[in-house]
């Protein structure tokens, strides 16, 4: 159990990973840990759950939880749908009589019927991805439950919306148009093509339909700039680089109340520098000077007739929109996954972001990039973007994945690591600390493991409850309580 290994930063550790910037981290500066002090409640402590007494998480002193939807055992919802597992994104809405409204992914991969009733709300039923919709109370009690949106596949992350909707992201070019992807599963057996953006309301059901024109690539997670109106969305694409994109509607989404399917897609290009490898290591306080490239051909379908031509590699077809951008000069980034807005700053995650930089006609390894991750800021008004952390290595910060926002500013992430994995926060004076350690056992063999992600953080609206999943094979949910601000979150 290494609750130690995780320390603030130390030494060359603060040197390579503060850098200064405006917005909710004004004030970030490079410096010895030592000259940055010590968090409050850095060391964790084993908090049994209020479901049941059982010890699943490691919380400072005076924070409460409950978990609840803990898939080991079936959980029925109200419309009769099997609860899935492999909870992943997730927002938080108010929800009735002071309840929070949870819009929560399923990331579950392959084709297969889809879980739940079926109707207009189902994409393609033999899809076996999709959303649930959870009525909770602020320490974890459930009151209804229901399925938002099925047939759908790999639902990673996504973003919420202003009114009252979460933008779900499809993690897959799958369709049976396509090969087979790394679970080397047939297509054949899908109705439609896969890749794409969904809207799923708090309140009831999703229409079903994808916003195609704003792409069909290996979707993460979405940000809404209010300003402008456009779509930030990240890429994760695990065996090649990734891109940032922004999609524009035609209609200011809130204006229109919804995103429409009339806009245009681009991606992020560094000025001057093609093809800027920005999943290398990055010099303290790098920026840049961007400039957006248009994607002509944002949701392709590939040629394929059953029994007379093969279908299009997967391989071929989860790069095919990104390298339309690549061609014009695109920047190349590393597995981007969360992605949060914030007073005019999108902050988004490259998880193995940093280390040497990918051999463009060279052999790619275990995934694209050698890092142990990024944070990046774009400064919407600016059109700049700033590399805001860098992780020095694994025992510092390993792997950053889903980031939500504090209402002090404070960015909460959580870490798909191989091992331990926590939840940390990063302030505005460049403290990184722990703010949970997972302690559910994996279930993938007979050890002692905890290496289940933490996935779908989300504060309660009004700021003082944290839910967040642990994406195990069976799946679960936690409401998370304690006085935030002695720890600056």
């Amino acid at each position: 159990m290494a609750i130690d290994r995780r320390t603030m930063l130390r030494g060359s550790a603060a040197v390579a990973g503060a850098a200064a910037l405006g917005g909710p981290f004004q004030g970030l500066v490079a410096g010895p840990a030592t000259a940055l002090g010590s968090p409050a409640f850095r060391n964790l402590r084993p908090i049994p759950d209020l479901r049941d007494g059982a010890v699943r998480l490691h919380l400072p002193e005076g924070f409460s939880y409950r978990s609840f939807h803990d898939t080991e055992s079936p959980v029925v919802l109200d419309d009769g749908t099997n609860l899935p597992g492999r909870h992943d994104g997730m927002a938080a809405f108010d929800g009735p009589g002071g309840l929070v409204a949870l819009v929560r992914n399923h990331e579950v991969n392959g084709p297969g019927p889809a879980f739940g009733p079926t109707g207009d709300w189902t994409y393609d039923p033999m899809a076996r991805g999709g959303c649930t919709v959870v009525n909770v109370s602020h320490d974890g009690h459930v009151d209804s439950a229901w399925t938002g949106i099925n047939g759908t596949m790999m639902n990673c992350s996504g973003g919420p919306m202003p009114w009252g909707a979460w933008i779900t992201c499809e993690e897959t070019v799958n369709g049976p148009d396509v090969g087979p992807d790394f679970t080397r599963t047939p297509n054949t057996a899908l109705t439609r093509p896969h890749g794409y953006v969904f809207e799923v309301p708090a309140t009831g059901r999703a229409s079903g339909e994808p916003v195609t024109a704003a792409g069909r690539f290996a979707h993460e997670a979405v940000a809404l700039d209010p300003v402008d109106g456009y779509l930030y969305l990240t890429e994760d694409n695990f065996g090649f680089p990734s891109g940032f994109y922004r999609y524009q509607p035609s209609r200011h989404p809130l204006e229109a109340g919804r995103i429409d399917n009339d806009g245009r897609l681009q991606m992020l290009a560094v000025r001057g520098t093609p093809n800027a490898h920005l999943e290398a290591t990055q010099p303290l306080r790098a920026s840049y000077r961007v400039e957006w490239v248009d994607i002509d051909d944002p949701d392709p379908t590939f040629p394929y007739t059953p029994g007379e031509t093969a279908p299009t590699t997967n391989d071929e077809a989860i790069a095919y929109v990104g390298n339309q951008g690549r061609a014009q000069g695109a920047a190349n980034f590393s597995r981007l996954e969360g992605a949060v807005y914030e007073n005019g700053i999108v902050y988004f995650t490259s998880t193995q972001g940093g280390g040497p930089a990918e051999e463009s006609d060279g052999p790619i390894g275990n995934g694209y990039g050698n890092g142990f991750g990024q944070v990046w800021a774009y400064h919407c008004r600016a059109n700049r973007l700033e590399l805001i952390y860098q992780s020095p290595g694994k025992q510092v910060f390993d792997l950053p994945d889903n980031i939500t926002v504090s209402k002090r500013g404070t960015l909460v992430v959580c870490e798909d690591s191989s091992e331990d994995n926590y939840l940390r926060g990063l302030n505005r004076g460049g403290q990184l600390w722990d703010i949970a350690l997972n302690r559910v056992q994996s279930a993938r063999d007979g050890r002692p493991r905890y290496d289940d992600e933490f996935a779908g953080s989300t504060f309660s609206p009004d700021g003082r409850t944290l839910y967040v999943n642990i994406q195990a094979s069976a799946g679960m949910s936690f409401a998370i309580w304690g006085p935030w601000h002695l720890m600056g979150v």
